[in-house]
């Protein structure tokens, strides 16, 4: 079976000032690549943080409120390669 981890990163979003608001998922819920797993606020917007890959959230490393920034890791997904998740 591969395993592998892969991150969920803060995407690039043209401030340097973000807040994680909330996470959609829970630590052990399986996610498909694109979900919604979390929200981060800049000032003015609100932005959904997409899941890179299908998985299982493993581990969720900023808390709600937390200050983040591009390209920081906010939580790790336990990808599966040899499951069919479509």
């Amino acid at each position: 079976m591969a395993l592998h981890t892969v991150t969920i990163t803060l995407p690039e979003l043209g401030t340097t000032r973000a807040t994680l608001s909330l996470w959609h998922v829970r630590t052990g819920e399986n996610v498909f690549a694109g979900d919604r797993v979390a929200e981060v606020l800049v000032p003015g917007a609100t932005y959904d943080v997409p899941a890179p890959v299908s998985g299982i959230i493993l581990e969720r490393l900023a808390l709600p409120s937390d200050p983040v920034a591009a390209g920081q890791v906010l939580g790790v997904i336990q990808a599966d390669e040899s499951r069919d998740w479509e």
